[in-house]
């Protein structure tokens, strides 16, 4: 059961890491580009389901893997994490999301962001590169220490 939960596990990472990559890309060089926001706009539609399914196969593949050992604090780590990242990711679907989505029915998806947004944003790229990357590291440090 183990190495199947850490095959899910590892697709999750696989598949979300992926599309927060890509996504987080395309914001970063949105800042001050409009072509960059259009694209991200037009991006976000893809990343985001694969996001959630990353997520969902992280956790699952997260309980099959880590539960033979118990609540250890890596995977103490690794539920909080995810709870941040699941509340992370509810603020960009269901606040940012629909604020580009917006924007794009109006034909102002390829308008700079305002600041108030660019800021909420920016920090929220900052809670999930930080949050995917050490839970991957983390992830990889485990399977090291035998």
């Amino acid at each position: 059961m183990q190495t199947l939960g850490l095959f899910i596990l590892m697709s999750g990472f696989v598949i979300g890491l992926g599309a927060v990559t890509v996504i987080d890309l395309h914001g970063f060089l949105g800042r001050r580009s409009a072509y960059w926001t259009l694209a991200t706009t037009r991006t976000h539609k893809v990343t985001k389901p694969l996001i959630w399914a990353g997520m969902a196969l992280c956790v699952l593949g997260g309980f099959l893997f880590y539960g033979p050992q118990g609540f250890t604090p890596a995977v103490q780590f690794h539920a909080l994490s995810a709870l941040v990242l699941i509340g992370n990711g509810c603020f960009l679907s269901f606040s940012v999301s629909p604020f580009l989505l917006a924007r794009e029915r109006e034909g102002r998806e390829a308008e700079l962001l305002p600041a108030s947004w660019q800021y909420k944003i920016t920090a929220a790229f900052f809670i999930s590169f930080f949050f995917w990357w050490s839970n991957l590291t983390l992830v990889a440090y485990s399977l090291t220490q035998g």
